[in-house]
């Protein structure tokens, strides 16, 4: 059944139509928490089902058999590392993704580790060819050593969001609350990280406010800006510059009106068009950003890249108004006509791609 132009609620003028995906037939998502496009694939973080699911042409229909599976043998597999042993085929938990169509990068979030593949894999549960984050493919604990073991310039704690611009590589090291720097993708396993953001040094772990809390997805724009998605303090951080994150604080906040504030839709019983609850991505789109508001079920659309701390967003998707959340009376009865927690977004020419996380789907737009 082809669901071009379905109904979602809240749509702005921006968008054109949209059109539901639900995965493979009779094995459909559960929980997806990555998306990504490049050229006509979609790459989907299945990550309830501890699996990546890849199609080489946008899928028209609710339902389509994957072209190939990672982190499993078969598309029916689901369990953690494939119901065995950790190693280079298996996924436990993924999350953000990143491609170019040649290489492509996976946070590979409960093995504690990036898996990346620097030749498009051709066939289901291929390897992948270099590990960050463990010295190698047979290892899995949080920063090498287990839990409560300080962190390096090495290693990895839930990784969840990875981002690069072709050559650099950027690492969401959420569980150490810190954003690595690469300053070449990796072509060896266990690579040393050239650079750390919201950190002095490479083996701090411990946080306060001025610094991403819960770094849970990086972005950065063509024209150099940085957007460091904070969940935890419901916030999302810019710089103008990437390169200054190393050496200083944030130029701009998006969600509260100073770094102090850590509040949920700022203290409100509701949201507004400045608030954010739980947000989990942040994707540039022309010159400006858009917001995925998870815990409010909605995207914030800024036109521009807000110049002051909490900023008005312009518009957005998967409600009537700025002041409805995802826990209002209009979703009581289902929420197939909303967004319901979407957690990632992926933008390419005029196509959108959000994973709509509580939804158990993808939700493709047409931009104008």
């Amino acid at each position: 059944m082809i669901t071009y132009n379905q109904t979602v609620e809240g749509l702005p003028e921006i968008i054109r139509g949209s059109r539901i995906f639900l995965g493979a037939p009779g094995n459909s998502f559960l929980a997806p928490r990555g998306v990504w496009i490049t050229g006509k694939k979609l790459i989907v973080s299945d990550t309830g089902q501890n699996r990546v699911f890849i199609w080489h042409h946008f899928p028209e229909d609710e339902f389509r058999e994957p072209d190939l599976v990672l982190g499993q043998q078969q598309t029916v597999d689901t369990g953690r590392n494939a119901r065995g042993e950790v190693n280079g085929a298996t996924l436990q938990y993924p999350s953000g993704i990143w491609s170019d169509g040649t290489i492509l990068i996976i946070a590979d979030a409960w093995n504690h580790r990036v898996l990346i593949w620097h030749t498009f894999p051709v066939v289901s549960g291929q390897p992948a060819d270099v590990v960050i984050g463990q010295p190698d493919f047979s290892h899995s604990l949080p920063n090498v050593k287990g839990i409560g073991k300080s962190p390096s310039e090495r290693s990895l704690n839930w990784p969840y969001g990875v981002f690069s611009d072709g050559r650099n590589l950027w690492v969401a090291d959420t569980g150490n609350r810190r954003v690595l720097h690469y300053a070449e993708i990796p072509t060896i396993n266990f690579a040393a990280a050239s650079g750390v953001i919201g950190k002095a040094h490479f083996n701090e772990r411990d946080y306060e406010n001025n610094d991403a809390i819960w770094p849970y997805a990086v972005r950065v724009s063509d024209s150099g800006v940085l957007s460091i998605t904070d969940t935890q303090y419901y916030r999302n951080l810019i710089w103008k510059d990437w390169k200054t994150a190393f050496v200083q604080k944030a130029d701009v906040i998006i969600g509260q009106p100073d770094m102090e504030s850590s509040g949920q839709n700022q203290y409100g019983s509701l949201p507004d068009s400045n608030t954010i609850s739980w947000t989990y991505d942040g994707f540039f789109f022309r010159n400006g950003i858009v917001i995925a508001d998870t815990g409010n079920s909605r995207l914030l659309f800024f036109d521009k890249i807000p110049e002051t701390n909490g900023a008005l967003a312009d518009n957005l998707i998967g409600h009537g108004s700025f002041k409805i959340t995802s826990e209002n009376a209009n979703t009581r009865n289902g929420t197939n006509q909303q967004l319901y927690w979407p957690f990632s977004i992926c933008i390419s020419g005029n196509l959108m791609a959000v994973a709509d996380t509580g939804n158990h789907r993808i939700i493709l737009y047409d931009l104008n």
